[in-house]
């Protein structure tokens, strides 16, 4: 506490101060020397950063310390997460990769055998990972829309069937892919399972979107899983997965918090030099304001992550709060960048800057993690309920 206003622990403060200081003097010059749609940092430069990262305790900040992670609660990773976006790459690819791709939450409830095998290699190696639940049959309710079905024939499953907007699935060393061994309809029916590599009858397919970064389609025939592969018991796919994917949500609506506030620096700084009609873009209303509203509104959908966080530490449901928390960081972000791309006129559309691509990933933002018009329905059902309300 500190002149009765709450403040982050003062760990906390430093390991983000390390992480600002680590963009800043090692990751941002790395990335300038990198094309403008750059999805990767050539390995070159990736792996001192990397190296960096690990020495510096900034490493797979999601991933418990016993597994070679950072082990940071949901707290520690929304404020690393923030920093660690500031870049041109960072709305997807926390400190363009310099950090780290955390594997999955759910390998660690896997057996031993799996941990080592796939869990401990991916923190060790920065292996890249993907996790394929949607289909083109529908992603935001996986319970009607898993269509794809797991058949298990002796000592292996036959997989058949397609996912949709996986991400990473390209260059990804394994994946862990969500199928259908129950009735449709049935969330106790759907099984998780380790992809190993690309095997036979795994076909990829990538989607180009606005953004640089590019999902991938991919079409199962007859792609055989050992069963030593099934994450899990069957038809407890989602019991795996739930509690890791409403914790994403934190550290994912952070991320856009921290590419707006850096859009919104640079929108500052433009503002205090650039001269128009006799005066600096700063003295007039317009422009204050739109810097005004941007701040006071980057603030609200800051302190909304933090509390979603707050709410996992106390034991509290995560869900009504991560929900919150995304939508309201999300939006936010996309309207701050719009009006930062405003400020600076038609440069904010030039690849001389990275607003553009920043403005094309926040469009994105509104949509992956479950879009927003979902997290609306389930809250408000949650309030009409009698639940959530405080």
């Amino acid at each position: 506490m500190s002149n009765g206003a709450w403040a982050l622990p003062e760990e906390l403060k430093m390991l983000r101060d390390t992480a600002r200081r680590f963009m800043q003097n090692d990751v941002k010059p790395a990335e300038d020397r990198a094309p403008h749609d750059a999805c990767e940092l050539p390995v070159a430069d990736l792996a001192p950063l990397q190296k960096k990262a690990r020495d510096l305790g900034l490493w797979c900040y999601r991933t418990p310390t016993e597994y070679g992670g950072a082990g940071l609660d949901l707290l520690g990773q929304a404020v690393i997460a923030e920093e660690a976006s500031k870049c041109r790459m960072g709305a997807y690819i926390p400190a363009c990769g310099a950090f780290g791709a955390d594997p999955p939450n759910a390998i660690w409830l896997g057996n031993r055998d799996q941990i080592e095998r796939f869990g401990i290699p991916a923190v060790e190696r920065g292996q890249k990972v993907f996790v394929a639940i949607s289909e083109p049959s529908g992603g935001a309710d996986p319970a009607r829309g898993i269509r794809t079905r797991a058949e298990r024939r002796g000592d292996r499953y036959v997989l058949n069937g397609s996912k949709m907007w996986i991400s990473g699935a390209g260059s990804a060393d394994w994946g862990l892919l969500f199928a259908r061994t129950g009735a449709q309809g049935e969330r106790g029916g759907i099984t998780c399972f380790i992809i190993d590599g690309n095997p036979k009858g795994l076909t990829k397919r990538r989607i180009g979107v606005i953004r640089a970064w590019s999902p991938y389609e991919l079409h199962l025939e007859d792609v055989e899983v050992p069963v030593e592969n099934r994450l899990g018991e069957e038809g407890q796919g989602f019991q795996l997965c739930e509690k890791w994917l409403v914790e994403g949500r934190v550290p994912y609506a952070a991320a856009c918090v921290g590419i707006a506030q850096a859009a919104l620096e640079l929108a500052m700084d433009w503002a205090r030099q650039r001269e128009a009609f006799g005066s600096k873009l700063a003295d007039k209303q317009a422009i204050q304001w739109m810097i005004a509203d941007s701040e006071m509104e980057l603030r609200a959908a800051r302190l909304l992550v933090w509390q979603a966080a707050w709410t996992a530490a106390l034991g509290g449901d995560l869900k009504t709060d991560a929900s919150v928390a995304k939508v309201v960081a999300t939006e936010t972000a996309g309207r701050v960048v719009d009006r930062c791309v405003q400020i600076f006129g038609g440069l904010g559309v030039a690849q001389e800057m990275p607003l553009e691509r920043w403005y094309r990933e926040m469009r994105i933002k509104r949509i992956g993690e479950g879009p927003s018009e979902v997290h609306r329905m389930v809250l408000a059902r949650t309030l009409l309920g009698g639940k959530g309300r405080r």
